[in-house]
């Protein structure tokens, strides 16, 4: 279990590992390669939006991580308390 929330947890720390400069210079990017030229508004506009995605982007996978994470966790811990019980004998006259 304890191996299960290390790696949880350096999943969730690298998967917002985008900085903001790195999400902005992707939308530059992005817009110079679609032919916009820098100092327009269509330019800044194309850049803004295309922040905005990436941005929403890492959020959204690091999100995923973090359910994937609980959900493992918990999983380990419900495996971990089946094991912990005792098991026990039944036949037609009950179980012992």
């Amino acid at each position: 279990m304890r191996l299960a929330f290390i790696i949880g947890a350096a999943a969730l720390a690298l998967a917002g590992c985008q900085t903001s400069e790195q999400s902005m210079s992707n939308a530059q990017s992005v817009c110079l390669e679609s032919g916009l030229k820098p100092g327009t508004a269509a330019y800044t506009r194309c850049t803004n939006a295309n922040y905005r995605n990436n941005v929403a982007q890492s959020q959204q996978a690091a999100n995923q991580v973090a359910v994937g994470t609980a959900v493992g966790v918990l999983g380990g811990a419900a495996i971990g308390a089946a094991a912990a019980r005792p098991h026990y004998y039944c036949s037609g006259w009950g179980c012992w």
